[in-house]
């Protein structure tokens, strides 16, 4: 039996044009991004409440945040009402725990930053405690965290482990164009894909863009 299509997500949605946009041709989630230490696609949570709230489901909408608190990360989602939190940092054990607890129904995703071997060993400790992972090519340890929104391709070969052994929808992210997307659904065989930078224009969404990557992804 054939896989089905991976899902799709847009992420650095900034208005509910663009959301529109997106949901037109056909996209299974959304991502909104908070304030981050650096990277494109903030927006202020004014701005992500409104937009959250002309998606129809079952679109998901997905709030990155970089905050690493139980407290504040619960704080925010109220405010901004998405049905996702994707955690773009580590955040220490526990933490998932009392989200859950704190957030009945919303569904958790935690960033992994793929660097080499200890990712997927990272990724695989993590698993049980989310919904699912979002593996992508950031680089925490500098100075200035990169949480995400980098543009660069990381080493799919360690994403295809990490599907392989974590038992849990992997979203891949990280540097995906309509001319590459094919190569890292046979490489990775991901559950999702996400993208900001490979959709856009000048910052804008991109009708054309985007419509040749979901082809793209089909065709694949």
């Amino acid at each position: 039996m054939s896989q089905p299509p991976p899902r799709i997500k847009i992420c650095c949605i900034r208005d509910p044009a663009e959301a529109a946009l997106a949901i037109g041709e056909g996209v299974d989630a959304l991502g909104l991004v908070s304030a981050m230490p650096s990277g494109p696609g903030v927006i202020d949570e004014a701005a992500i409440a409104a937009i959250a709230a002309t998606v129809p489901p079952p679109i998901a909408t997905f709030l990155l945040t970089s905050s690493t608190d139980a407290d504040a990360i619960v704080a925010q989602q109220r405010r901004c009402r998405c049905n996702t939190v994707q955690l773009v940092d580590a955040v220490a054990p526990g933490t998932h725990a009392r989200l859950r607890e704190a957030l009945p129904g919303i569904a958790l995703v935690q960033v992994v930053h793929v660097v080499d071997a200890a990712s997927v060993d990272e990724a695989v400790a993590l698993a049980p405690a989310v919904d699912a992972l979002l593996l992508d090519s950031g680089n925490p340890a500098l100075a200035v965290k990169e949480l995400g929104g980098t543009g660069r391709v990381h080493d799919w070969a360690l994403s295809r482990a990490i599907v392989e052994r974590c038992g849990k929808p992997v979203f891949l992210a990280g540097g995906l164009r309509p001319d590459n997307v094919a190569d890292a659904i046979r490489t990775v065989r991901p559950f999702g894909l996400d993208l900001c930078n490979g959709v856009r224009s000048d910052g804008r969404l991109d009708a054309r863009k985007l419509a040749a990557f979901i082809g793209a992804v089909r065709a694949a």
